[in-house]
């Protein structure tokens, strides 16, 4: 977090006017840096080669992806142009080893994950998908035929992953999902819909999930081009924009039977993909809330009301520090997760706190430093919009927090808010 950088960016079409005669103050576009944010030196304690992938990760999206998204995002348009330059990072596949993957630790992948999201929440999510929901579907519940036949391409980007579990109907209670997979020789059947369904408009791979003849749930690695899928765009978001979530059809696709995972057997098998992957969340609320603080921290040094930069008044001062203080707490929260998952002692309530905590503190703090910009707040030219729109997603998928909080709590208490039953029964 010691590297320093520019704390102001001024696009060609932003003039700075100044004062007098009539004339306005355009204040020029502000985006902070990562001097302040590390307050409790966590940066300290990883190894120099995990610096050295944080500075090159936080530089790629400063350099390659920052200058660029705000237009697509407004046009609701993915970046394709990204995507050869995501590949060579090298990051894909995240905690995945072997294939072609980079094998990280989860304190590793954390710390990119998180400087994704610091970036873009649409460009880490788009990540997420392919590597920590369709790769890990792969990586976990494939054969090892299915591992290579399909991760390598997958890890140099040339094909490209999406994750098809939500329904139109069943999203919290996805464990009900309708979507059916018959067998019919050396083939399955699918029928049904998927909604939501990230990446899906134009990946090459889409793991579908359906319930078997009997009864229970797997995997299914649908191909780009196979007759019957047919994923439709769904416009009018306001969040993530960039993604491409679809809606997803599905009438006699025809799967061959060496594309159904050959180790998921029951809907719980998908908790184990569900899992790595709300992992990877909860890192990017940390990285889009340490990207408002930045910004807020930088654009009260500048801006001056008054005669006064806004950082001089009490009131600036004790939501900076609030902000800080929020992020410093998930910080050393998630690093100690992180080490557990390590260390294998990791289970679905410990991630499930850690992504109702964060995605509940970053929308307030993105919120508090878009009040902070003013009017300039809504301007995606400052990026804190783009963040605090795009933060209603995270807080939505991979469950909610009122589902984080239910699997906390059974945890807790050895009692089942979610269908409520009494004790004893």
């Amino acid at each position: 977090m010691n590297a320093k950088r520019q704390d102001t960016m001024m696009p060609v079409d932003i003039i700075t006017v100044g004062p007098g005669n009539g004339h306005p103050v355009v204040q020029p576009p502000v985006l902070g840096g990562p001097e302040y944010t590390d307050y409790y030196l966590l940066n300290d304690l990883l190894t120099d080669e995990q610096q050295a992938l944080r500075r090159r990760v936080r530089d790629f999206m400063d350099r390659e992806v920052i200058p660029i998204i705000n237009p697509y995002w407004e046009r609701a348009e993915f970046p394709h142009e990204l995507v050869p330059k995501l590949a060579q990072l090298g990051i894909t596949g995240f905690q995945i080893p072997g294939y072609g993957c980079p094998g990280m630790s989860n304190v590793t992948a954390g710390i990119v994950i998180l400087e994704l999201a610091r970036g873009d929440l649409s460009i880490s999510t788009f990540s997420g998908v392919h590597s920590a929901l369709a790769m890990m579907s792969i990586a976990l519940l494939g054969s090892e035929e299915q591992r290579q036949r399909f991760l390598p391409p997958m890890a140099r980007l040339e094909k490209i992953g999406a994750f098809g579990l939500t329904e139109p109907a069943h999203g919290t209670d996805v464990v009900k999902l309708e979507t059916t997979a018959h067998q019919d020789g050396g083939s399955y059947v699918l029928n049904g819909h998927k909604r939501w369904i990230g990446n899906a408009t134009f990946a090459d791979y889409v793991i579908v999930w359906a319930r078997g003849d009997d009864g229970h749930v797997g995997g299914y690695v649908v191909e780009k081009g196979t007759p019957g899928f047919d994923a439709q765009f769904i416009a009018g978001k306001t969040a993530l924009r960039c993604v491409q979530n679809a809606q997803i059809s599905l009438e006699d696709v025809r799967v061959p039977a060496e594309n159904r995972l050959a180790e998921s057997h029951t809907f719980r098998d998908t908790e184990k993909v569900l899992m790595a992957s709300r992992f990877c969340v909860a890192w990017e609320s940390i990285g889009a809330a340490m990207a408002g603080y930045e910004t807020a921290l930088a654009y009260a040094k500048q801006r001056k009301q008054f005669g006064t930069p806004l950082a001089a008044f009490q009131l600036i001062q004790y939501r900076l520090a609030r902000m800080l203080a929020d992020i410093t707490d998930m910080v050393c929260m998630q690093y100690r997760l992180s080490q557990l998952m390590d260390e294998g002692k990791f289970s679905m309530p410990r991630v499930a706190l850690a992504k109702m905590h964060y995605t509940e503190r970053a929308r307030a703090i993105l919120a508090d430093a878009r009040d902070m910009l003013g009017g300039n707040g809504i301007l995606l030219d400052y990026n804190v919009a783009r963040h605090l729109c795009d933060i209603e997603a995270i807080d939505t998928y991979e469950g909610t927090d009122t589902v984080q909080a239910l699997i906390v709590g059974r945890d807790i208490t050895g009692l089942s808010a979610f269908v409520p039953t009494p004790p004893g029964q």
